[in-house]
């Protein structure tokens, strides 16, 4: 009984972890202007909101085979298209979201709840036109239409130059395919959502406020 849960959560957290490499190298390669990355970003563009299947001629160029670089870590084929949806669609939502940035878009440790928080940073009060868009975010009802909501959501970060965590993203994503799973992140992105502190001085509303 004591194995059981780390067996359970290694193909999430390989996904995290793959997904997180991958953005990291292609984040430094933009940042510091090199054609091939800021050539490979504008491809994976073409895939944000979309699901691997729908774009077959991304195939080869997210990095996907570190997921499957190690045999027998997924229990099935269930898992392992799981794991490369989730995957491909933090990669490419992260194309979306630097373009055009001069800073980093994926930055450790930013939850997406924490991360719409911010886009109210100097209001008094909660926007609802963005709380509805994150609220559909966590109803999506297949991953498709998740897919389709995240990017209007990372498009509104993008807007603000406010930064993700696309590693966490990715794990989230494929936690939220599994049974009851959407439900667990749901609540995750919203805790994050309202208890998030602005940096001093930067005028956001607290958690009291948004009580």
């Amino acid at each position: 009984m004591t194995s059981a849960t780390p067996a359970l959560n290694r193909p999430a957290d390989l996904v995290e972890s793959a997904a997180g490499r991958f953005i990291t190298e292609l984040q430094r390669g933009f940042l510091a202007d090199r054609p091939a990355a800021v050539g490979a970003l504008a491809q994976l563009r073409r895939g944000a909101g979309k699901l691997p299947e729908d774009v077959p001629e991304l195939w080869g160029s997210t990095g996907v085979e570190r997921l499957f670089a190690e045999e027998n870590l997924f229990a099935g084929e269930t898992q392992a298209t799981r794991a490369e949806a989730a995957y491909f669609l933090a990669v490419t939502l992260y194309a979306l979201h630097q373009q055009s940035q001069g800073g980093p878009m994926h930055k450790t440790g930013v939850d997406l709840g924490q991360a719409v928080r911010q886009l109210m940073a100097k209001q008094d009060r909660v926007d609802e036109t963005i709380r509805r868009r994150f609220v559909r975010v966590g109803t999506a009802a297949t991953p498709e239409i998740l897919a389709y909501r995240l990017r209007e959501v990372i498009s509104l970060l993008r807007g603000k130059g406010i930064p993700l965590d696309y590693g966490r993203l990715a794990r989230q994503l494929y936690k939220a395919q599994t049974p009851d799973g959407l439900n667990q992140i749901r609540r995750d992105w919203g805790r994050s959502f309202h208890t998030y502190k602005a940096d001093a001085g930067d005028g956001a509303p607290t958690d009291k406020d948004t009580a």
